[in-house]
């Protein structure tokens, strides 16, 4: 998991399965936190949910469908590649997103999953 420099880190797979499927609105300090993820069929978002966030892609993607439908809520900004990813997380204050470990470069930090 890869965060903007204001983004306090480590954080709970509980904390970071409640941001990434919308739940959570705000970071650990009150920040309003901005999500970032890869298109649904990516294999890179489908390790993420799987290996990171210990749930499954559809489980996501529903979670997001009925705030949306709901009106309670909005689904994360989905970016079309890794780069596009580092770029946007790196420039917006409170994002969070993914990308695999060797792309990180040192515009972003790496949140460990606790």
């Amino acid at each position: 998991m890869i965060a903007h420099p204001s983004v306090v880190g480590p954080m709970s797979v509980g904390m970071a399965r409640a941001l990434f499927s919308m739940r959570q609105r705000t970071l650990q300090d009150g920040t309003p936190v901005s999500v970032f993820v890869l298109p649904d069929a990516a294999a890179e978002h489908d390790q993420f949910v799987k290996e990171t966030l210990r749930a499954l892609p559809y489980q996501l993607r529903s979670a997001w469908d009925r705030q949306v439908f709901s009106g309670s809520g909005r689904s994360p900004v989905t970016v079309s590649s890794e780069q596009e990813m580092l770029a946007r997380v790196a420039t917006t204050r409170g994002a969070i997103g993914y990308v695999r470990r060797e792309l990180v470069d040192g515009q972003v930090q790496i949140i460990v999953i606790e």
